[in-house]
């Protein structure tokens, strides 16, 4: 791994080069670029968001990006950060820290000019990693080129005491080992993780939603789910789930160019219970209409089931995971609209049927033949109409 950060595009950008000026005008090494940034450029990923961490104080921070002219909005100022709103997109800015304190939810803090000090509260030694923007020269205090290099996820430093910090790094371990890591995992990590995965219940349930989703969204996160079941992590959280679907499922996503879908990857691993769906989402603080989707997707689906009436009746978006997670065949709606029934109460009524129940019963009769022969032209839809009422 090279101990400089490659170019790239968001290293060139000229909106970041002067907000670097802005901060550290005579180039004294005041900032650094840190985080995903960093790890994700060395990897060749696409870098979405771009972290610095200071010397600066925070109010000397606004100081200068106020004189430079740079629209600074107060995102975390307790914490440090500084959201500077610059043409390529904003960058966060954080004036270095160390932990005062730590009770497993939060953590007090506290100003530091120390740059490894900073770099220990990091939980993976891949994310602690920094660049000097004057020369993208690479920081690395704990080993982190190496492990990234291995495709290793390792926490800094004794891996219970990390989590006893924040449990919610338990999730954060499968989620990197998910998305970068490489097998067999770390052993340290993969048993502190299990035995204090109790710990989790302290959490708060926004937090829990958020990481599980993020998870389950990764392209395969298939074997890294059956892991946290086998080591009795994912029953802490999820008791009702079982990641043994999960296979299946991104396989007939892949072969559908579906894109991964975390809610639902939820639904295959839950019962076949609407009501159960309703309540974990509850649980995990999903929206409304990310609940009634779940509720919706986890009823099952026969793999032959036809397509288009499905999606008739459920929706395209549910009939469409509900295939998926019976490893159907989605060629059928590609292109295709769901239709909306054309007929009404008053035809039937014109051809001398009184208003009422009767109406409803042939309307729902033609409705279901209408779906089971395709949904036919409006010629056909008046034979069908014909034939039950003289039926």
């Amino acid at each position: 791994m090279a101990e400089r950060l490659p170019a790239a595009d968001w290293t060139q950008r000229a909106d970041l080069a002067a907000l670097i000026a802005a901060l550290d005008p005579e180039s004294q090494g005041l900032c650094r670029y840190v985080g995903g940034a960093v790890r994700d450029t060395l990897l060749g990923l696409t870098v979405a968001d771009i972290d610095i961490a200071t010397q600066l104080l925070p109010d000397e921070v606004l100081a200068r990006l106020k004189a430079a002219g740079i629209k600074a909005v107060p995102t975390g100022l307790a914490h440090g950060t500084i959201t500077a709103v610059i043409a390529g997109g904003p960058a966060e800015i954080t004036t270095l820290r160390r932990d005062v304190s730590t009770d497993g939810r939060h953590a007090t803090v506290a100003f530091s000019s120390d740059w490894q000090e900073d770099a220990a509260r990091r939980d993976f030694t891949i994310n602690a990693l920094s660049a000097d923007p004057r020369d993208l020269s690479i920081h690395d205090y704990f080993g982190g080129l190496a492990d990234l290099t291995a495709r290793r996820v390792r926490f800094i430093g004794a891996a219970e005491a990390r989590i006893a910090e924040d449990y919610l790094r338990i999730l954060r371990y499968f989620r990197f080992q998910a998305r970068f890591g490489s097998l067999p995992a770390d052993a340290e990590a993969e048993a502190a993780c299990a035995r204090l995965a109790p710990g989790m219940k302290g959490l708060s349930r926004e937090r829990i939603g958020w990481e599980l989703l993020n998870l389950l969204g990764l392209p395969d996160p298939a074997a890294t789910a059956q892991r946290m079941a086998q080591l009795g992590v994912l029953a802490q959280i999820l008791p009702e789930a079982d990641p043994a679907p999960l296979p299946a499922l991104i396989a007939a996503e892949q072969r559908a160019a579906a894109a991964p879908d975390a809610l639902r990857r939820l639904a295959a691993m839950l019962p076949p219970d609407p009501d159960l769906a309703g309540l974990v989402g509850a649980r995990l603080r999903l929206s409304i209409n990310q609940r009634k989707r779940l509720a919706l997707a986890v009823v099952r689906a026969e793999p032959d089931a036809n397509a288009r009436a499905l999606a008739y009746q459920v929706g395209r978006e549910a009939a469409s995971d509900r295939l998926l997670i019976a490893g159907g065949d989605l060629a059928p709606l590609a292109g295709w609209e769901v239709p909306r029934f054309p007929l009404k109460g008053g035809a039937i009524v014109a051809r001398g049927i009184s208003a009422g129940p009767d109406v409803a019963r042939i309307l729902r009769a033609v409705e279901s033949r209408w779906v089971a022969e395709g949904f036919p032209d409006a010629a056909r839809l008046g034979d069908l109409l014909g034939e039950e009422l003289t039926a």
